[in-house]
C-alpha cells in the first residue's frame, strides 16, 4: 500500500529519504521566521495601548444605566442618583415630537427618581397639601427647595413637571401605566387629566408620547431583555457548561479503553436518532390527517414569522421525513462501502488513544488553551465596550416652537445665560447623546478595526500554539522506535518550549494570513448586510460568490496550517516550507487523506454531535419548565432560547477543545506514518516506526524481527 502516485513525485516534491540520525522531532533547531515574531510583539505592544486608552476613555455605565438632562446616570453607586434608578419625563407627551426620531431625544427635562408616580397629581393642586408637596418634590430637579415661589413660575423655570401620571418603570423609565378595558385607551381607571396648566387632555396624547419615546429604546431593551435573561441564568449555563466537559471527558476516556466499540455505538446511535425522527414526522403527518387547514401547501401559505404555523401543516413533516430518509439512506451506503476505511480509521483512534494513554498530561492542554483564549476573548470584548463607551457627552437645544438655534451644542453651565434664552424663551440644554470631535473620537472606527484584527490574529495564535504542541508530543511517541521506552521525559512541556522558543514567527506567520482572510471575511459580511435593501442584483452576485470564494480559502487555510505546524513541530523549518512540504505529502497520498483521515474526522464530529446534542436537549427540557423534578428551580426568563443556544455554543466549544486533541494526535500520526512509508522499507537498515497493529492493518512488518 505505497502512495497512489509513484510516478508523481516530481510533480508534487520529493519523498523523504532515509536518514539514519533521524528520531523524531529535532531537537537542534534555530528561529524560524524572526520577522513576523518581531511584527507580533509590536502589534501586542499597540493592543496594549490601544486598550489603556479606551479604558482611560471609556465608560460602560453609559450603556448599562438611563441618562439624565445633565448626563449623569440613574443609579449608579457612588454618585447623588445611587438610590434613583429610573428616569423620569417631566412631559412625556412631548416625545410623540418629530425630534425624537431625529435627534433620539425627548425635548422634556429627564431627571432621574427613586420610584414612578403612583398617581395624578398636578402641581398646583399639590401646593395646597404640605404632605402632597413633599411627596410632589421628588419628582422635582434636585435644587428645588423655594417652596414659597409661585407654581407656575416653577413650571415655566423647568423645575417641577406641571403633573403627575401613574407610570410603571420599564426598561429602567417611567411610562405612563397605560392600559385597555373594554377597548378604551385608559390611565390609572381614567381617560383624560388635566395638564396642570388649566387643560384637559386625552390619555391617547400619552400613548402617542409614550410609542415615540418606545422607538429609542427597542433596541437597547432587547439587550438589557437578554442581560437580564443572562443575569438570573449564568449559573445554571455554566452548570450545562460544566455537564459539556465532564461528558467529553467521559467520552475520551472511553474511547481509550473502547475505541471500537465506542464509534459503532456512536454509528448506531446516529442511525436509530434518524429513525426515530422519521418515525416521529410520520406520526406527526397521520395524526394532523383530516385537521383543518392541514393540507395548505407551503407555498400557498408564504412566509410567516411565527414558525409554529409550520408544525400544523402536513406538508412540513412530510418534507422533515423526506429529508431525513435521504440521510438515513446516504450514511447506511456510506457505511457498507467504506466499512474497511472505517475499519482503519477505528485503528488510528486505537492508536491515538495509546498515544494519548502514554502522554496523559495532554487531554488537560485544552484546558491551557480554553484559558488563553478566555483572555483574548475578555481583552477584545472590554476594549471592544470601552471603546464604543468613550464618547464624551453632547448636549443640544430643545425647542417646542420655532428656534433658530434648535439642534445646536450648547454647553449646560453657561446655557441661561447665553443668547438662545434670549431669543427663544423655552429652550432647554438637554443631553442628546455621546459624541465627540477629538482627533481620537474621529479615529474611533480605525481602533475598533485593529481591535478586531488583533482579536483574530491572536486567536489563531493560541489555536496554532496549541496545535504545535500537540503534534510534537505525538511525533515523539510515533518516532519511539521501542514504546514506551523510547519515549522522551515530558513531550508536552518539550514540545510547548520549542514552539515557543523556536518557532512563535511561524506561528504568528500562519496565523496572520488566517487573521487577514477572516478580517476580509467580516468585512464582505458588513458590505452584504448594508446591500440587502439595494436593488443591484449584480453588486449582489459579485458579493455572494467573493463571500463563497474567501469561505472555501479559509477552510484550505486552516488545513493548510494545520498540517504545516505538524512539519515545524517535527524538523523545525519555517512556515513556508513546513507548508509546501506537508502539502506535497498529503497530494502524494491523496487517496488516504481523502478516505481515512476525513472518516476519521467525521466519527469525531458525531461524537462532538453526541455530547452537544445530549447537553443541548436537557438544556431544551431544562429552561423550558419541562422536567417536572426541577420545575420550580428554572429561572423565568424573557427568551429561554438565550441561555440554550448560550449552551449549545458553549458545549460545542468545549467539546470540539477536547476532541481536538485526539484529532491532532491522528492527524500527526497519519503524518508521520506517511513520512515513515516514504523513509523506511521495513528492511533491518531501514525498519518501520509504526505499531505492531498498524503494520498487520496495512500488511507491513520489518524484516528480520518479529512484531509483538
Amino acid at each position: 500500500m505505497g502512495g497512489p502516485g509513484d510516478g508523481c513525485y516530481g510533480k508534487h516534491g520529493t519523498p523523504q529519504k532515509y536518514d539514519p540520525t533521524f528520531k523524531g522531532p529535532i531537537y537542534d533547531r534555530g528561529c524560524t521566521d524572526v520577522i513576523c515574531c518581531i511584527l507580533l510583539v509590536l502589534a501586542i505592544a499597540g493592543y496594549v495601548v490601544v486598550g489603556i486608552v479606551a479604558w482611560s476613555y471609556g465608560d460602560p455605565r453609559k450603556v448599562i444605566y438611563p441618562t439624565d438632562s445633565r448626563g449623569q446616570f440613574c443609579g449608579q453607586q457612588g454618585t447623588p442618583n445611587e438610590g434613583k434608578p429610573y428616569l423620569f419625563y417631566f412631559d412625556i407627551v412631548k416625545c410623540a415630537s418629530p425630534l425624537v426620531l431625529l435627534e433620539f431625544q425627548c425635548p422634556t427635562t429627564q431627571i432621574c427618581v427613586s420610584k414612578c408616580p403612583d398617581r395624578f397629581q398636578t402641581l398646583l393642586n399639590a401646593y395646597g397639601s404640605s404632605q402632597e408637596l413633599e411627596y410632589y418634590r421628588n419628582f422635582c430637579v434636585p435644587e428645588f427647595t423655594d417652596l414659597q415661589k409661585a407654581p407656575i413660575q416653577v413650571v415655566k423655570d423647568k423645575e417641577c413637571p406641571a403633573v403627575l401620571i401613574p407610570s410603571t418603570p420599564l426598561a429602567r423609565r417611567c411610562f405612563p401605566a397605560i392600559q385597555a378595558k373594554n377597548g378604551i385607551i385608559m390611565v390609572g381607571n381614567e381617560t383624560t387629566y388635566s395638564d396642570g396648566q388649566g387643560q384637559t387632555r386625552n390619555v391617547t396624547d400619552l400613548l402617542e408620547g409614550a410609542k415615540k419615546a418606545n422607538v429609542v429604546l427597542e433596541a437597547r431593551q432587547l439587550a438589557m431583555k437578554i442581560f437580564e435573561d443572562y443575569t438570573v441564568s449564568w449559573y445554571w449555563i455554566i452548570i450545562g457548561l460544566v455537564i459539556a466537559m465532564v461528558a467529553s471527558l467521559i467520552f475520551i476516556v472511553l474511547l481509550r479503553f473502547l475505541a471500537g466499540i465506542m464509534v459503532w455505538v456512536m454509528i448506531v446511535m446516529v442511525i436509530l436518532v434518524l429513525g426515530y425522527g422519521i418515525f416521529h414526522c410520520y406520526m406527526e403527518y397521520a395524526k394532523l390527517k383530516g385537521e383543518a387547514g392541514s393540507d395548505i401547501s407551503l407555498a400557498d401559505l408564504g412566509f410567516q414569522t411565527d414558525l409554529r404555523v409550520y408544525l400544523h401543516l402536513r406538508q412540513t413533516w412530510l418534507a422533515f421525513m423526506i429529508i431525513l430518509s435521504i440521510l438515513e439512506v446516504l450514511i447506511l451506503l456510506l457505511l457498507i462501502f467504506l466499512r474497511k476505511r472505517i475499519l482503519i480509521a477505528i485503528a488510528l483512534i486505537r492508536e491515538a488513544s495509546r498515544a494519548i494513554g502514554h502522554i496523559m498530561t495532554s487531554l488537560l492542554f485544552p484546558l491551557c488553551t480554553f484559558f488563553l483564549l478566555c483572555l483574548c476573548i475578555a481583552y477584545w470584548a472590554s476594549t471592544a465596550v470601552f471603546l464604543s463607551t468613550s464618547n464624551e457627552a453632547v448636549y443640544k437645544v430643545f425647542n417646542e416652537s420655532t428656534c433658530p438655534f434648535a439642534g445646536q451644542t450648547c454647553a449646560p453651565e453657561t446655557f441661561n445665560a447665553s443668547n438662545v434664552t434670549k431669543q427663544c424663551p423655552d429652550a432647554q440644554c438637554l443631553f442628546a447623546f455621546y459624541g465627540g470631535e477629538t482627533s481620537y473620537h474621529r479615529y474611533l472606527i480605525a481602533l475598533q478595526f485593529f481591535n478586531l484584527f488583533m482579536f483574530f490574529w491572536l486567536v489563531n495564535f493560541v489555536i496554532a500554539l496549541g496545535q504545535v504542541t500537540l503534534a510534537g508530543a505525538f511525533a515523539s511517541y510515533y518516532w519511539a522506535f521501542k514504546k514506551p521506552e523510547d519515549i522522551p521525559a515530558f513531550p508536552l512541556f518539550s514540545a510547548f518550549g520549542r514552539a515557543l522558543r523556536y518557532h512563535t514567527g511561524s506561528l504568528a506567520f500562519g496565523s496572520l494570513i488566517l487573521a487577514i482572510v477572516q478580517v476580509i471575511r467580516v468585512i464582505l459580511e458588513y458590505l452584504d448586510h448594508r446591500l440587502k435593501a439595494a436593488e443591484n442584483k449584480v453588486a449582489k452576485f459579485v458579493l455572494s460568490c467573493l463571500k463563497c470564494c474567501f469561505w472555501c480559502l479559509e477552510k484550505f487555510l486552516k488545513f493548510l496550517n494545520r498540517n504545516a505546524y505538524i512539519m515545524v513541530a517535527i524538523y523545525g523549518t519555517n512556515f513556508c516550507t513546513s507548508a509546501r512540504n506537508a502539502f506535497f505529502l498529503l497530494m502524494r497520498n491523496i487517496i488516504r487523506v481523502a478516505v481515512l483521515d476525513k472518516v476519521t474526522d467525521f466519527l469525531f464530529f458525531l461524537g462532538k454531535l453526541l455530547v452537544v446534542g445530549s447537553v443541548g436537549i436537557l438544556a431544551f427540557f431544562f429552561f423550558t419548565h419541562r422536567i417536572k423534578l426541577v420545575e420550580d428551580t428554572a429561572p423565568s426568563l424573557n427568551y429561554y432560547w438565550i441561555p440554550i443556544l448560550t449552551v449549545i455554543v458553549g458545549s460545542y466549544l468545549i467539546a470540539h477543545g477536547f476532541f481536538s486533541v485526539y484529532g491532532m494526535c491522528v492527524d500527526t500520526l497519519f503524518l508521520c506514518f506517511l513520512e515513515d512509508l516514504e523513509r523506511n522499507d521495513g528492511s533491518a537498515e531501514k525498519p518501520y516506526f509504526m505499531s505492531p497493529d498498524l503494520k498487520k492493518l496495512l500488511k507491513k512488518r520489518n524484516k528480520g524481527q518479529r512484531d509483538a
